[in-house]
C-alpha cells in the first residue's frame, strides 16, 4: 500500500512540474502581447484547456505510454515508480544544469531503460515514435516558413494589424487556448501512461486526474515561466503569434489522435525559427538553436533510459556489475569530454602564440 501512495505522489508531482515548465508557456503569446493583460487571467485559460485537452483526446497517447513501448503485463508497482522517478530526476537534474528536456521524450526514455532491462521492447513502435521527434517540427518549421514568406509579401502589414486587432486579439487568445488543449491530449499521458499500464488506474480516471494535476502546475507554478516566455515573444506580431500557437497546436493535436507523444515545446520553437527563417533569413542564431534542439532529441530519452535501467539492476535485480560498468561509462565519457576541452583551449593558445609572432 505505501509503494502505492509513492507512486501516485510522484506521478502528481510529475504532473504538476509538467504543467508548469511545458504547458503553461501555450499562452504565452497571448499575455506576451497584451491580448490577455493579466497573468492569473492567461494561466486560468491554460488550465481550462488542459483539462478539456485530456478529457476529450488524451487517451491515444496513454495507450501508448502505458501499453504500446513495452508489454503491459511488465509494469508492477515497482516499476511504474521506477519510470516516474527516472522521469522527474531527469528533469531536475537537468533544470540544475541548465538543460532544456521534453517531457515527452524524457517520460519515453524511462519507459525504454525498463524494457531494455528486461529485454522486451516494441521495437519498430518506438522507431515510430522517435522518427516523429523529427518529422513534427520539421513540419511545423516549413508550414510556418511558407506563411511567414506569404505574410512578409503582404504591403502595409503593420497598418492592416492595426485594422483588424480586435480579430487577431481573439484569434491569439484563441490559437494559445488551442495550444494549451493540445498539451493536455500529449502531455497528461507522461504522467499517468506507466499508473494505467500496471492497473492502478483506468484510463478515463487517468486522463481526467493527470489532466487536473497538470492544470494545477500550469497554475501554481507556471507564472514564471509564462512571464519569461512572454517577454521572449514580444518582438513577434499578435498576427505571427497566431501561426507559431496555431502551427504547433494543430500538428500535436494530430499527433496526439495517432498515440504519439510529441514534444511541444521544440514544436513551438520550429515554428518560431520558420517565422524568423522567412523575416530575416536563417541566420547563425537559428543555426545555433537548430543544434541545440537536436542535442536535447538526443539527451532526453537516453538520460532518462539510464537512470531507469539503473535503478532496475540496483533497486530489483540489486546487479552491482551492471552499476559499476554505467558507471564506469560515464566516467569514461566525461574523461573524453574533459581531454577534448583541454586539447581545443591548447590549440586555441598555439594558434594564439603563431598569430602573436607573425604580426
Amino acid at each position: 500500500m505505501m509503494l502505492l501512495y509513492v507512486a501516485f505522489i510522484i506521478a502528481l508531482f510529475f504532473a504538476m512540474n509538467i504543467g508548469a515548465s511545458g504547458a503553461a508557456a501555450a499562452m504565452g503569446v497571448s499575455y506576451g502581447s497584451g491580448a490577455i493583460k493579466k497573468r492569473r487571467v492567461a494561466l486560468f485559460i491554460c488550465a481550462v484547456g488542459i483539462v478539456l485537452g485530456a478529457i476529450i483526446g488524451g487517451g491515444e497517447v496513454v495507450k501508448t505510454i502505458s501499453s504500446g513501448i513495452i508489454p503491459e503485463k511488465l509494469l508492477s508497482v515497482e516499476l511504474v515508480i521506477i519510470i516516474l522517478a527516472a522521469a522527474t530526476l531527469s528533469l531536475f537534474f537537468a533544470n540544475l544544469i541548465g538543460i532544456p528536456l521534453s517531457t515527452s521524450e524524457v517520460t519515453v526514455g524511462s519507459v525504454v531503460g525498463v524494457g531494455v532491462a528486461y529485454q522486451s521492447l516494441y521495437v519498430e513502435k518506438l522507431l515510430v515514435v522517435m522518427s516523429f521527434w523529427i518529422i513534427v517540427p520539421l513540419v511545423s518549421f516549413v508550414i510556418a516558413f511558407l506563411i511567414g514568406k506569404v505574410i512578409k509579401r503582404r504591403a502595409h502589414k503593420k497598418e492592416a494589424e492595426g485594422k483588424w486587432k480586435r480579430v487577431l486579439t481573439i484569434l491569439v487568445i484563441a490559437t494559445g487556448f488551442f495550444e494549451a488543449f493540445s498539451a493536455g491530449m500529449n502531455n497528461v499521458a507522461n504522467a499517468v501512461g506507466p499508473l494505467v499500464g500496471a492497473g492502478l488506474m483506468d484510463a478515463t480516471t487517468g486522463v481526467i486526474a493527470g489532466g487536473l494535476a497538470v492544470a494545477l502546475g500550469a497554475l501554481l507554478l507556471g507564472g514564471r515561466v509564462i512571464e519569461t516566455n512572454g517577454k521572449k515573444i514580444t518582438r513577434y506580431s499578435v498576427g505571427e503569434g497566431c501561426i507559431i500557437s496555431g502551427t504547433g497546436a494543430s500538428l500535436v493535436t494530430v499527433a496526439s489522435l495517432f498515440g504519439l507523444p510529441v514534444p511541444l515545446t521544440q514544436v513551438t520553437t520550429s515554428s518560431i525559427i520558420g517565422i524568423g527563417a522567412a523575416k530575416t533569413g536563417f541566420t547563425k542564431e537559428q543555426r545555433e538553436v537548430v543544434i541545440q534542439m537536436l542535442k536535447v532529441w538526443v539527451v532526453s530519452p537516453v538520460f532518462s533510459l539510464v537512470i531507469s535501467y539503473v535503478l532496475v539492476k540496483l533497486v530489483l535485480e540489486s546487479d552491482l556489475y551492471s552499476f559499476v560498468v554505467l558507471a564506469s561509462g560515464c566516467i569514461a565519457t566525461a574523461g573524453v569530454l574533459s581531454l577534448a576541452r583541454a586539447t581545443r583551449r591548447k590549440r586555441a593558445s598555439l594558434q594564439s602564440e603563431k598569430e602573436k609572432m607573425t604580426a
